[in-house]
């Protein structure tokens, strides 16, 4: 006959252990289910519809006071 552990409390480090290796396996699951494409950056930091960066005139004063 053999020999059964007795149920021993989990300790922090296997529960830690354990924890990452399920947070790991969620996530592949996430990203193997995700049904969406991943969209490309737009070349040139612009957005299709021109709404990018503009330095406008509340931006320079923020970077005249803190000096950038």
């Amino acid at each position: 006959m053999s020999e059964r552990k007795k149920a021993e409390p989990m300790g922090r480090r296997d529960f830690f252990r354990k924890a990452g290796l399920g947070a790991g396996a969620a996530g592949a699951v996430a990203v193997a289910l995700s049904k969406t494409p991943a969209k490309a950056a737009v070349a040139g930091g612009k957005a299709a519809g021109g709404k990018g960066y503009r330095e406008t005139r509340h931006v320079k004063k923020y970077y005249e006071l803190a000096r950038f």
